[in-house]
């Protein structure tokens, strides 16, 4: 299988039993430029490496210290499988971009589902041009409170009075370890997410009771929010 480029995954597609997302801290515009080159330059050498491996995407973070991966696995047990059998071929690729890259900083690699999923327009295919992270904590692992919070938001976001247009999408995705929700949001640009935020309220969101129930939510001890810009994601062609 070849490999093939696109603009951003498709977060809803079928078959997606597994996901896993991670950072990289790289330090510098430049050096975001550099990896995400060395990157693509690596993959799109050879064919796709592994079949249960559905997609990989990758996004450098607005303020140039970071890239996000986000992988989309046919199961859990694809992607262990992968790790058991295909180490070569990724100390292989890490190997390349830390060449073009050194002294990159890997934070860490988590495994998520993806629980729910809306548009504010129904079946709007533009293509993002910012990504937002969210990434919300919580005390102690509990997997339906990571559930109630997300159908929480959805209720805040159905009744909320004055939706922000610039606000395309939400994937929201629960940790396997019942600790963190992630969201990937999707939004029309950078300024438009900025815009949102400055609007009155706290945070994106009017001052409604929906809303104020997702921000004051019992066991929730704190959230991320950081900006990025889709620079890679790859999947298998034909």
């Amino acid at each position: 299988m070849s490999v093939q480029l696109s603009p951003v995954p498709d977060l809803t597609r079928p078959g997606v039993g597994a996901i896993r997302i991670s950072s990289w801290r790289v330090g510098t515009p430049e050096r975001q430029k550099a990896a995400v080159e060395a990157m693509a330059a690596a993959w799109q050498r050879g064919d796709w490496p592994d079949p249960g491996l559905l997609s990989y995407s990758v996004y450098a973070s607005d303020d140039g210290e970071t890239l996000l991966h986000y992988t989309q696995w046919a199961s859990d047990d694809a992607f262990q499988e992968f790790l058991r059998t295909r180490s070569a071929f990724k100390e292989e690729w890490n190997a390349e971009v830390d060449a073009a890259v050194p002294g990159i900083e890997r934070l860490g690699l988590h495994a998520y589902e993806l629980y729910r999923s809306g548009r504010r327009i129904p079946d709007d295919h533009r293509v993002p041009g910012c990504v937002v992270i969210v990434e919300v904590d919580f005390e102690g692992p509990d997997a339906a409170r990571q559930r109630d919070w997300i159908d929480a938001v959805f209720a805040a976001l159905e009744s909320d009075p004055y939706p922000h247009p610039g606000g395309m999408a939400a994937h929201f995705h629960t940790r396997t370890d019942g600790t963190r929700v992630v969201n990937y949001a999707e939004w029309e640009s950078a300024q438009a997410h900025l815009e949102a935020l400055a609007a009155p309220g706290d945070g994106v969101g009017s001052r409604t009771e929906q809303w104020e129930r997702v921000q004051h939510y019992p066991g929730l001890t704190g959230s991320r929010v950081t900006r990025y810009t889709p620079a890679l994601s790859m999947s298998a062609g034909v």
